[in-house]
């Protein structure tokens, strides 16, 4: 498991997914590693948060109603050009990998989710892209 570390708390997860259940387990995997978490259950409201407040990384659900996970990156990295971002399906299929690949996705993961690989994954992009170390993961 990756330990807490106080820095943690300097980084804001953004976490977009209109099922209530999965939005539920990311917050809590990502909150209980001492993230701040933004909840929200749509693209566009995911569009407003970004425009509000400091988000550090984006965990978008691929299949929402309005804007997908790729759509709502896309219009995030209008303003937020280098945000990193981590996109959860349940349809993994080699198109979506190679859309996910030419947006700069850091990474694509399966539902159902695996806690450990979530926590990894948020830790291991936070870390390449602010260029901090991860502790324990």
């Amino acid at each position: 498991m990756v330990a807490v570390t106080p820095d943690r708390y300097d980084y804001s997860i953004l976490i977009a997914d209109d099922d209530v259940a999965m939005r539920d387990v990311l917050r809590e995997v990502v909150a209980s590693a001492g993230f701040t978490t933004l909840v929200v259950s749509c693209g566009e409201e995911a569009l407003d948060v970004v425009g509000q407040k400091a988000v550090h990384l984006a965990l978008l659900d691929m299949h929402m109603p309005g804007l997908t996970g790729l759509e709502t990156l896309q219009l995030v990295r209008q303003t937020h050009a280098m945000m990193p971002a981590i996109l959860v399906t349940a349809d993994p299929t080699r198109s979506l990998m190679l859309e996910a690949q030419r947006a700069s996705v850091y990474c694509v993961l399966s539902k159902p989710v695996r806690k450990d690989l979530v926590l990894y994954s948020v830790v291991r992009a936070i870390s390449r892209h602010y260029g901090t170390g991860p502790t324990g993961a």
